[in-house]
């Protein structure tokens, strides 16, 4: 069970790092990445996020290569959040695929 504080700063989080993928993914066309979830640990020091891609054939790729960027991802989250919060946490990226499973169980039910 997630605290208030929790759920503050996750959702602080998940804003930042979404304004940080706009800007980010406008060099590569065709390309949409957004921040659906954040969780974060109970001491505030290992966030998870979780990103969903379109289109969902390159997020395995374009996770991967956000996992190799997390520490810059890391900093510029830094910048951004300085004077919100005293520990950035370490961040970690999932594909999320809920969307892909509710499209695949829509197809199984027709």
């Amino acid at each position: 069970m997630d605290t208030t504080r929790q759920n503050k700063v996750a959702r602080l989080i998940q804003k930042e790092l979404s304004e940080i993928f706009v800007a980010d993914t406008r060099r590569m066309h065709g390309v949409l990445v957004s921040v659906n979830v954040c969780r974060i640990s109970p001491d505030m020091s290992i966030c998870r996020a979780y990103l969903s891609v379109f289109p969902s054939e390159r997020a395995e790729e374009i996770v991967k290569n956000v996992n190799d960027n997390q520490k810059k991802i890391r900093y510029e989250l830094g910048n951004r959040m300085r004077h919100q919060l005293r520990i950035i946490p370490e961040l970690k990226f999932f594909v999320d695929d809920s969307l892909d499973y509710a499209e695949h169980i829509d197809e199984l039910l027709k």
